[in-house]
């Protein structure tokens, strides 16, 4: 079954719902060193989702080295065709990592994409309810995703800790929580990745978060939009840029804002955007 991002808005894609299938082991169509971990189980929340979990080629050939690490949401669009919303079009993450890592554009890092849930992904998504369309759910996905997940990858996986290490990525609404949740936890995301966010959201209520926030060390943040994305989502993109610097992000210090160029609100266009993404997030030490 087929869920929508979670609008009406004309803008808006479907995401399949891959939370009833059962626990797969491997899939020959995912990209080498990705790993499936199904079904994974919150208390705070109450679908399981997969998650999957990609690693560098340093990881095997450096065995006493730890990484740093990207939290992505939507994460069935990341790495396998075959549960990506567009059969065979993924957002390209483990090639476009292990490209950069390969020329010294990046640090190698582990990414960690967690599965939306289907109909419950507005939800999970948003930071506040909206009288139309409900969602409000985003504090308990935060606490699911610090208090249960990231305890998970750390037992698993040889990995750096500290907000200077920690990032987390999203677009649409996925942009929304991640800006959300980024600003909520900001001694633990200290790296941000904004693909084309849902600033429209409850009368735009992110904007009023972002002002009430008072950070002491204020989080790294990639913003992007695509200029084909339409008037409403370029101009809500323009006042957050607007907004951030406002509140004391530094252009190119520790805010880069991308008016793509041919941009579209859709996974072939956010995969074009991960690699500027990670140069500017994570760049090789």
């Amino acid at each position: 079954m087929k869920k929508r991002r979670g609008t009406s808005d004309k803008l808006a894609t479907e995401i399949p719902d891959i939370s009833t299938i059962g626990p797969i082991i491997a899939t020959a169509t995912q990209p080498a060193r990705v790993t499936l971990h199904p079904r994974f189980h919150s208390r705070f929340l109450p679908s399981d989702r997969d998650i999957t979990v990609y690693v560098p080629r340093q990881y095997e050939e450096q065995p006493d080295r730890h990484f740093p690490v990207l939290y992505m949401h939507d994460g069935q669009n990341l790495f396998d065709p075959s549960t990506s919303f567009v059969p065979g079009r993924t957002w390209r993450v483990a090639e476009t990592a292990d490209n950069l890592i390969s020329i010294g554009q990046s640090t190698p890092l582990i990414v960690v994409g967690i599965a939306n849930t289907g109909e419950h992904r507005l939800g999970e998504y948003t930071h506040t309810p909206d009288l139309k369309k409900n969602g409000g759910q985003a504090d308990k996905y935060g606490r699911l995703i610090t208090e249960e997940l990231m305890p998970f990858i750390h037992s698993r996986y040889r990995t750096l800790s500290g907000s200077e290490n920690t990032g987390m990525a999203g677009s649409s609404l996925g942009g929304l929580v991640t800006l959300y949740l980024g600003l909520r936890y900001p001694d633990t995301f200290g790296r941000l990745g904004i693909f084309s966010p849902s600033v429209w959201w409850n009368h735009k209520s992110i904007l009023g978060y972002v002002n009430e926030t008072r950070l002491e060390h204020r989080p790294r943040i990639w913003l992007d939009v695509g200029d084909m994305e339409g008037h409403r989502t370029l101009a809500d993109a323009d006042l957050l840029e607007r907004r951030l610097k406002a509140n004391g992000w530094r252009p190119e210090i520790d805010l880069h804002y991308e008016r793509v160029a041919g941009g579209t609100h859709d996974e072939a266009a956010w995969a074009e955007r991960v690699a500027p993404m990670l140069r500017f997030l994570f760049p090789l030490s």
